[in-house]
């Protein structure tokens, strides 16, 4: 059992002893009151959603940051990894992993597209088709089999924007319909993070939005001493701001989840 696992075994037990000591004695003023049950949140998804490391900072994905907008009885473990689609995440291992430790109550949160759409990356180019295979048959109802929901998430949005319209451009619409073609046909929740982002960087502007994206200038950052021009991953803000927007689409879900969002999320 992982220490924070136990630590929590070991607290709740320690209460539930107490409660019932003081049920025994029959203490005046004493409540019972049942514990809120721990859950984990586990994640399947690309370099947009992983973790980085102090290495790469000021780079983040909103997988990393999302625990701030949850409370302590939500465990997130972030398994994001970059340059894996569906396909692929499945191929080496990965979603196998998270199958065998989740358990019923826990969640999956899947976001896959970007790598998907790779046409000249065979490793890595899922077919849309495929895609919503992948997602109906190994993440949705896999996960389900285990007792856990799984929440279908679509790909979160580059900074591409349509000069003409003054908007940001749907990215991969092709995997953004068949995430929530299969989420429909399936009765599984969905964070449509495609249209919450595009969204959320109208709001800001192109110009602003280099402050979400890993724009970042020559000497401005260690770890990153030449600079960069990245319009798919996020800086610290960035995903700061998009682990917000799915944490306050959770909160509107209805789950039991939903109810961990903290007041601050939303």
């Amino acid at each position: 059992m992982p220490p924070t696992s136990r630590r929590r075994f070991l607290i709740g037990t320690t209460a539930a002893l107490g409660a019932g000591a003081a049920a025994t004695l029959g203490l005046p003023g004493t409540a019972s009151a049942a514990p809120r049950a721990v859950a984990t949140l586990y994640i399947a998804s690309d370099s947009t959603a992983q973790t980085y490391n102090s290495g790469y900072y000021p780079q983040a994905g909103w997988g990393q940051t999302l625990p701030g907008f949850f409370t302590s009885n939500i465990t997130v473990a972030n398994r994001a990894i970059g340059g894996r689609s569906s396909r692929s995440f499945i191929e080496q291992g990965r979603l196998a992993a998270i199958h065998d430790v989740i358990k019923p109550g826990d969640y999956l949160f899947v976001q896959f597209g970007h790598n998907d759409a790779t046409t000249g990356n065979p490793e890595r180019y899922t077919s849309p088709a495929d895609y919503k295979e992948y997602l109906r048959n190994d993440y949705i109802r896999t996960t389900r089999s285990r007792g856990a929901t799984p929440v279908v998430v679509t790909p979160v949005s580059r900074r591409s924007y349509n000069e003409s319209t003054g908007q940001f451009n749907v990215s991969f619409p092709q995997y953004v319909d068949a995430a929530k073609a299969v989420a429909a046909e399936e009765g599984v929740p969905l964070v449509d993070l495609s249209a919450l982002s595009r969204t959320y960087l109208n709001g800001v502007g192109i110009e602003a939005s280099k402050n979400v994206f890993l724009w970042l200038n020559p000497g401005q950052y260690p770890n990153f001493p030449n600079g960069v021009q990245d319009n798919t991953h996020f800086q610290q803000n960035g995903a700061t701001q998009m682990s917000r927007l799915v944490a306050q689409a959770v909160a509107r879900l209805g789950l039991p989840l939903s109810g961990e969002v903290r007041p601050t999320a939303v």
